[in-house]
C-alpha cells in the first residue's frame, strides 16, 4: 500500500507540474481530448497503464 500511495503522489506531482509549467498546452491538449472519440480514449488509457505496469514490473526486477 506504501509503493501504491507513492505512485499516486507522483502522478499528482508530475501533473501539477504540467499545468504549472504548460498551462496554455495542456488547457488545448484537454480541450482536443473532450472532443476525441470515446474508444480511442480508451484505448490509450489501456495502452497507458500496460506501459505503466510493464515498467513498474521491470524496475522492481531490475532493482
Amino acid at each position: 500500500m506504501r509503493d501504491f500511495s507513492a505512485a499516486i503522489g507522483l502522478v499528482f506531482a508530475i501533473e501539477g507540474l504540467l499545468l504549472a509549467d504548460f498551462t496554455e498546452t495542456m488547457r488545448e491538449r484537454m480541450a482536443q481530448a473532450a472532443k476525441t472519440d470515446a474508444k480511442r480514449l480508451r484505448l490509450f488509457g489501456l495502452c497507458a497503464a500496460m506501459i505503466g505496469v510493464g515498467i513498474v514490473w521491470a524496475a522492481r526486477r531490475i532493482v
